[in-house]
């Protein structure tokens, strides 16, 4: 009657097993590393740097204990970790040397760091800590808004130059074309010429609607953007303006930095570890410009470049693999008439190629620029802090009209999607204003990590406690139980790669406290059985099975409220909610089904049970 099949004991042993390889990197603590990341847009960090850090040390003699290369977000870091501080900071030397230089102009960000010391063979296995918040890390935080006016302000410029490149396209009159707040205003002598414009203008530009008005002798025409197109330029604004700090962040060395959406309009960025609230201010207000030029290839050119020497007229800048250049300081194109880049392949090689979709003005000149300048080439730089690289020197096959610009040649589909991200990344989309920031000291997280921990453990032995002296054996099989959920909650948690904070820790001790509820339901439902004067087999029997609809309900309808915060909450309390939710499904099955499996174990082959270990059975009839 109260055996379990074979496959179900398994299932709760490998539920334990994995619980304990995924809860066990958490109690590895910390060891000293160095970070290398990219200090420049256009500089990638892959494998091939890993193993160039790696030979760096090994030339050096310093003795590592781990190194890997993960992505992080859309760009790459290298993580080194060694046992003591004192070998952590020789190392950072002696890499920062090796890989720049030039110390002023670094390629490179080889910043300290603290990872996770668990065995190279848990995080072989996948099984790596939770990250820690900003109140148990120590850090900063910023809240920051987007200004979306100014962004649909940049996109009505954009579709003011549109509207009139297309009625001087179809040979339409118009006295005049500008952008007035958030919509597009042309102006016509006639109506004739109004009508006309209409009818061009809807079928050359759909995401719009255009609007004829008239006053006196003057027929106007104004055109806005649809619901969807004003949603798509926000959302489109918030993506590349994240994107965006993700590349900026990286400068500064953040092991897990947090950048994500909040509401509509807003971003949160938080940056464990760090401290200087200043400098993360500057790296976050840091402007990016995108120019397009030309390449001199002459022989002239290359001649002054072999001698070492930059002609009047001409600057010399450095590709993405350190070649230097030569281009003319004339300024063909710059960001503002880039709408967009994305990675695709050449209709006639198949090979991956970057697609950019330039704005009218942007498109006009491109064609006259390109129809004069056939097999030569063109640089795309990108400007940060002063200084430009160059992202891509592609040369020029033919005339390219209609805006639509294909970049293709000896790349990886890869190394077309970076580009891409680099054209479509290297500015903000939309002003910023950081309205809220925060500091935390990692003293203060240490803190709140002791007393976290403290609170949790106290809490599981007073449970533990209580519930032995009640319920007896059943209070331990209980207690088990409550262990066996917090071990899959945490386990759960590292495999999400959640990240901790103090409401998050809350959250578990809350869990704790509920999970023991479905323990007491079922308990009080057996001594119920008992107590009506069934055997004890079938009160076992009776008691899981009638409690499992009472723990279902009320656990249903706390989940709906943890949901509800989950969806509704922001920033600590969807933190808590996530940890709750979470904890509630584990307690399920650990009471449910693990707790059992130990009573099936412990009673189930006792055919002539007589009596349960389950505390005092009060009878109505006992005085």
């Amino acid at each position: 009657m109260n055996r379990y099949p074979l496959w179900k004991y398994i299932t709760v042993l490998v539920a334990v097993i994995i619980g304990l390889m995924y809860t066990l990197p958490n109690f590895f603590g910390e060891s000293p590393a160095v970070q290398i990341a990219g200090a420049k847009t256009a500089v990638k960090v892959d494998n091939q740097t890993l193993a160039r850090v790696e030979t760096i040390l090994r030339d050096a003699k310093i003795e590592t204990t781990g190194a890997y290369f993960e992505m992080n977000g859309p760009v790459g870091t290298v993580r080194v970790r060694f046992a003591t501080p004192d070998t952590q900071l020789k190392a950072k030397d002696i890499i920062e040397k090796a890989l720049n230089p030039d110390r002023s102009d670094p390629s490179y960000t080889v910043a300290l760091n603290l990872l996770s010391a668990s065995p190279d063979w848990l995080s072989a296995l996948g099984a790596n800590p939770m990250y820690l918040g900003l109140d148990l890390r120590g850090g900063v935080h910023f809240l920051l808004q987007v200004d979306m006016h100014g962004a649909l302000t940049t996109r009505y410029d954009s579709l003011a130059n549109d509207v009139r490149s297309a009625l001087r396209e179809a040979k339409v009159p118009v006295s005049g074309v500008e952008r007035s707040d958030l919509s597009v205003v042309a102006n016509f002598d006639s109506s004739d010429a109004r009508d006309n414009a209409i009818s061009e203008l809807r079928r050359s530009m759909p995401d719009m609607v255009f609007t004829p008005a008239s006053s006196g002798k003057t027929f106007s025409l104004k055109g806005t953007l649809t619901e969807s197109a004003v949603t798509q330029v926000q959302t489109n604004a918030i993506k590349q303006n994240i994107t965006t700090l993700h590349n900026r962040i990286n400068e500064l060395g953040v092991a897990d930095p947090i950048i994500q959406q909040q509401g509509g309009d807003r971003i949160v960025v938080q940056l464990p570890g760090v401290q200087d609230i200043a400098k993360a201010k500057e790296i976050l207000g840091r402007t990016a410009t995108l120019e397009i030029r030309m390449v001199d290839d002459s022989p002239t050119a290359r001649a002054a470049l072999a001698a070492g020497t930059v002609p009047f007229g001409l600057e010399r800048y450095n590709d993405a693999e350190g070649r230097p250049l030569l281009l003319r300081r004339q300024v063909i194109l710059t960001g503002e008439n880039l709408q967009d880049a994305q990675p695709g392949r050449d209709q006639q090689t198949q090979q991956p190629s970057v697609n950019l979709t330039l704005d009218a003005k942007g498109a006009r000149i491109f064609r006259d620029v390109t129809r004069d300048n056939i097999n030569k080439r063109m640089a795309i730089l990108l400007f940060e802090n002063g200084k430009g690289q160059v992202v891509t020197a592609p040369v020029i096959r033919s005339e390219i009209a209609g805006g639509h610009v294909q970049i293709s040649g000896n790349m990886s589909a890869q190394e077309a999607a970076d580009v891409a991200l680099l054209l479509r990344a290297g500015s903000l989309a939309a002003p910023m204003n950081i309205i809220e920031e925060r500091t935390i000291g990692p003293s203060l997280g240490a803190e709140n990590i002791n007393k976290g921990f403290d609170s949790t453990l106290y809490g599981f032995l007073a449970i533990a406690v209580f519930i032995i002296l009640y319920y007896r054996l059943f209070g331990v099989f209980s207690t088990l139980g409550l262990a066996f959920n917090l071990l899959l909650l945490l386990a759960v948690l590292s495999m999400l790669q959640a990240t901790l904070t103090l409401p998050g820790i809350a959250a578990i001790a809350l869990t704790l406290g509920m999970a023991i509820d479905s323990n007491v339901l079922i308990n009080e439902r057996i001594r119920e059985e008992l107590r009506a004067g069934l055997s004890p087999q079938q009160a076992i029997h009776l008691g899981f099975d009638r409690a499992w609809g009472t723990i279902l309900d009320s656990n249903l309808t706390t989940l709906i409220v943890g949901l509800s915060l989950l969806a509704f909450g922001t920033g600590p309390i969807r933190g808590f909610a996530v940890v709750h939710c979470i904890g509630i499904l584990t307690s399920m099955f650990s009471s449910v089904v693990g707790v059992r499996a130990l009573v099936n174990l412990w009673y189930g082959s006792r055919r002539k049970l007589k009596t349960l270990s389950i505390g005092q059975i009060w009878k109505p009839n006992q005085d």
